[in-house]
């Protein structure tokens, strides 16, 4: 499919919600077009993204045993881990969610690599999903084999790209690099063996018999070789054999004669060999190798992690299905946040038009759904694989992508200049019923707009769902994005399908024609914001490339309503809008960012060094974090943070402002906000004088400030 045709399907189906019936719009045609979009759009925000060099949270270094070994000796190098705190990284099973570490090693000839040796590892289960963890210093060690045939004095380059996961209880990041240690072939002396000694004693023991198994349903039951006088507690068994056992079920323990039986719950039918380990007592472990055979019965009961004695086992109380609930309820009042109202007014306009037409109201509310619900998918899918390839970026990172709000501002341009009546495909006869071809994909491209424009906002009880999304495993995590698109659709789907609901809409008539140009105001205020936020992300350069191509596209659109009936003129004037997006997208791609003057208002900006010199001081802080693209955090501002009654009572009261600006990509402003369960801004935190942080609600006024501060 052409860019232009492309364009003029755009304007046609763009135009079905606001203009009426819509000739040669074909089902292949919404096809191409939607994916022609997604691509467009999706693409722009990949282009601008970048892989921050930020300070990593699980830091790694190689050490080896020994830096001279011999020809034919075997030298162990460790792969020290040291997280920070509040964060953790994996065993080599990770469990439900995580991904262990990887070593790909680049060996010069005559060095060979071992498997990773693991150390035991701890439990942590976080909304319902198991991982196995470190959450202090520890290392993986890995035996190197030095052939016999090296020579004495030879440089051996030891290195290996390392890759893993670290996390924290709210986010995850992927985090690697690439470690590297000389090594001289000499007498292979060693000298402090302390270290190595340690990490090899967190090391499990393998056990010298075999294990048996059986699965009896979904219960399995292994029995493990263990001396009846040995003492035996907070036992957990962890599964090395991937994608059987159901890790997040509790397990129970029994012994009877010499022999340990561990319970727990598998997914699936299985009768191969089983691998694990058996974590007991003080992080001991032994390296478990069971096979099916007879299972003794009866025992005396043993304790296991999670049990009131056995606290190394950490648990969240959260239910998936609570988190599922704040996001639907979070996409729900998303309706009432000042960034989607003009989304609302073009939706008004589409329901008005259908009047009492049942079939037509629920075909328009399941057509819009869709498209807001499969963009939310959309977004929340590229913001996880963004993060997964390294970004640390938050909901609405596309709105910190000049290329990607050049491309939302011709877009409002184009649908202002239609509402306004300067060009018109079809006709929006009063009272008339949307076709069914048209009132599907206009509806579709509505919600499509709707979830676009809704995403600079973060509501009450969307922000927890979606900073649990970037902890989730994939499947989890789409799901709470879905459930967001369908509580910003559910007012209209109540709509379609309660009857009582829907006669409280007026009837169509005369004023349809007045409404559409009025709902013109509020597009073209959109379309103001965006032509701003490029100014404030690109500087003078982005104001001049997004000012001019909106001016000459309202040119060009004014011109395709004119040749409207020629269809020589129409492809012309299509053409050059095509061309005016594509130039404008080109140059301001290539245009370099240009810092901004800092502001004049009274505010520090965020570190969190400078919040722990305030705290140490022992002042009160008031703490927000704004982006430009966020239209509640300026009516926040507007409206209660830079009014004289608040500034004047945080000044007699000592308090002091931090402001995170979070319009540009910031890594350590999305790690601060991962940290509070937020993916995105508005957020606003008060710090009393030696007290904890108060989180305040996402809509603010002068007396929620005031009297808090009080």
């Amino acid at each position: 499919m052409t860019l232009t045709r492309a364009l003029s399907l755009t304007i046609k189906t763009a135009a079905v919600p606001l203009g009426g019936r819509v000739r040669g719009v074909t089902g292949r045609d919404l096809r191409d077009l939607c994916k022609l979009f997604l691509t467009l759009f999706f693409a722009a925000s990949i282009a601008n993204a970048q892989v921050p060099g930020a300070t990593q949270n699980v830091r790694a270094s190689i050490v080896a045993e020994t830096a001279t070994p011999a020809p034919g000796d075997t030298v162990t190098v460790a792969i020290v881990m040291d997280p920070k705190s509040g964060w953790h990284d994996y065993w080599l099973n990770p469990g439900d969610a995580g991904t262990p570490l990887e070593l790909d090693w680049k060996l010069p000839p005559g060095v060979t690599a071992g498997p990773i040796q693991a150390p035991v590892p701890e439990t942590l289960i976080v909304s319902g999903f198991m991982n196995h963890i470190y959450k202090t210093r520890h290392a993986f060690l890995v035996d190197l084999k030095i052939a016999p045939t090296v020579s004495a004095g030879q440089i051996l380059d030891v290195r290996v790209d390392a890759r893993w996961s670290a996390c924290s209880d709210t986010v995850c990041v992927p985090e690697g690099g690439l470690l590297s240690i000389p090594l001289t072939v000499g007498n292979g002396e060693v000298g402090d063996r302390t270290r190595f000694d340690k990490w090899r004693a967190a090391l499990p023991v393998a056990l010298d018999r075999q294990a048996l198994y059986a699965i009896d349903d979904k219960q399995i039951s292994i029995a493990i070789p263990y001396p009846r006088r040995a003492v035996v507690e907070k036992v957990w068994f962890f599964p090395r054999t991937a994608n059987l056992f159901r890790y997040a079920v509790p397990q129970s323990a029994r012994r009877t004669g010499n022999w340990l039986i561990v319970s727990g719950e598998v997914s699936r039918a299985f009768a191969g060999r089983i691998d694990g380990l058996l974590r007991f007592g003080d992080a001991q472990g032994l390296e478990v190798r069971a096979m099916p055979g007879a299972v003794p019965a009866g025992g005396d009961v043993v304790t296991v992690l999670g049990e009131a004695n056995a606290p190394d086992y950490v648990q969240s109380t959260i239910n998936f299905g609570w988190i599922l609930s704040f996001s639907i309820l979070g996409g729900l009042l998303l309706n009432l946040m000042p960034c989607v109202f003009p989304i609302l007014g073009l939706k008004a306009l589409s329901l008005a038009k259908m009047g009492g037409n049942e079939s037509e109201a629920r075909r328009d509310a399941l057509a819009y759904s869709a498209g807001v619900m499969l963009s939310c998918l959309a977004l929340g899918g590229l913001l996880l694989a963004l993060r997964a390839g390294g970004e640390e970026i938050g909901w609405a990172f596309q709105l910190q992508e000049p290329v990607v709000v050049l491309l939302l501002l011709l877009l409002m341009v184009a649908v202002t200049a239609n509402l306004a009546g300067l060009f018109d495909i079809g006709s929006i006869g009063a009272g008339s019923a949307l076709t069914r071809k048209g009132g599907i994909s206009g509806s579709f491209w509505t919600g499509v707009l709707a979830a676009v424009v809704a995403t600079p906002c973060t509501g009450p009880f969307m922000a927890a769902a979606l900073g649990a999304a970037l902890l989730l495993p994939v499947t989890q995590a789409l799901l709470l994005f879905a459930g967001l698109g369908f509580g910003l659709a559910l007012p209209f789907l109540l709509l379609a399908y309660v009857p009582a609901a829907r006669r409280m809409l007026p009837k169509p008539g005369p004023w349809l024609n007045t409404f559409r140009k009025a709902m013109a105001v509020p597009m073209a205020l959109t379309a103001l914001a965006l032509l701003w936020l490029i100014w404030q992300l690109m500087g003078l350069n982005g104001l001049l490339i997004g000012g001019g191509a909106s001016l000459v596209m309202l040119w060009q659109l004014f011109e395709l309503g004119r040749n409207r009936r020629s269809r020589a003129g129409s492809k012309l004037v299509i053409a050059a809008i095509v061309g005016i997006a594509l130039a404008s997208t080109i140059i301001l791609s290539n245009t370099s960012m240009i810092p901004q003057a800092v502001t004049s208002l009274p505010d520090e900006n965020f570190s969190e060094n400078k919040l722990a010199e305030h705290r140490a001081k022992g002042s009160p802080v008031f703490l927000y974090f704004t982006a430009d693209w966020c239209v509640t955090c300026k009516v926040n501002e507007a409206a209660a943070i830079d009014r004289d009654e608040t500034q004047s009572t945080f000044k007699k009261t000592g308090v002091v402002t931090l402001k995170g600006d979070f319009t540009r990509r910031d890594p350590a402003i999305a790690r601060f906000l991962a940290k509070h369960g937020r993916s995105g801004v508005p957020l606003y935190l008060y710090y009393p004088k030696g007290g904890e942080p108060v989180v305040l609600p996402q809509i603010l006024t002068v007396d929620t400030l005031t009297e808090l501060v009080k």
